[in-house]
């Protein structure tokens, strides 16, 4: 996923982006609400975390209001100090899909934008990718191939939930990075190979056929063949 986070407090905000970047995730963030919601309504998001009280005259409410009214669906998780009853309401009925109070788990909230997400995907919480003796499992966030669990970093599953959509076909490294990374520049990064060689010492068992396939020149296949 692709998150923008929009937190003035700078312990709060590295905290919040080092646990998303860990599971995975690409993440934008800005400490201000003016620049918060320039990028809100110029960029791409698949859900915002967005502070309650930001400076520079534009607040977290103010925020979500301009993205409701030019049409916005973008999932926002709100966080706050305000933890009043009528304070989470103001939040939602501002069109806030959720509302975490100071202080919070990471997990949590990890946990509330994975939900936040699926819901507004339709993705089904039990959804399984299937391919030949392998599996994943979304909601569980578990692989197994033929029965076996397999355990594997956040990069390294969605990099193989990425294969796994796409099976059969080959995958290029511009591909990867922008649908894994998304990264949008640098082509040079070595990052693709290092985990699909670890995703290989995973999932391709010696006593298997092998799954992951490399493409010379072009890029990677999930099954299909040599």
């Amino acid at each position: 996923m692709k998150i923008l986070v929009v937190e003035d407090n700078e312990h709060v905000a590295q905290f919040i982006c080092k646990g998303l970047r860990e599971n995975g995730h690409a993440v934008d963030r800005t400490a201000t609400g003016r620049d918060g919601l320039f990028m809100a309504t110029t960029g791409v998001y698949d859900a915002i975390v967005l502070d309650r009280m930001l400076p520079e005259g534009v607040d977290g409410l103010a925020i979500v209001a301009t993205l409701r009214k030019t049409g916005s669906n973008t999932p926002i998780l709100i966080l706050s100090a305000l933890a009043q009853l009528d304070e989470r309401i103001r939040g939602l009925r501002a069109g806030g899909d959720d509302y975490l109070t100071k202080p919070f788990a990471f997990d949590e909230l990890a946990a509330r934008l994975e939900a936040l997400v699926r819901r507004s995907q339709n993705i089904p919480a039990e959804a399984v990718l299937e391919v030949g003796d392998l599996r994943l499992d979304m909601a569980q966030h578990k692989v197994s191939r033929s029965g076996r669990p397999i355990d594997l970093q956040p990069r390294e599953f969605k990099l193989l939930e990425y294969l796994m959509r796409n099976a059969g076909r080959v995958v290029t490294r511009t591909m990867l990075l922008e649908n894994v990374w998304e990264y949008h520049c640098d082509r040079q990064t070595n990052a693709i190979d290092v985990h699909i060689s670890k995703l290989r010492r995973k999932i391709d068992d010696s006593s298997l056929p092998p799954l992951i396939h490399t493409v010379r020149g072009v890029g990677y296949r999930l099954g299909g063949g040599d």
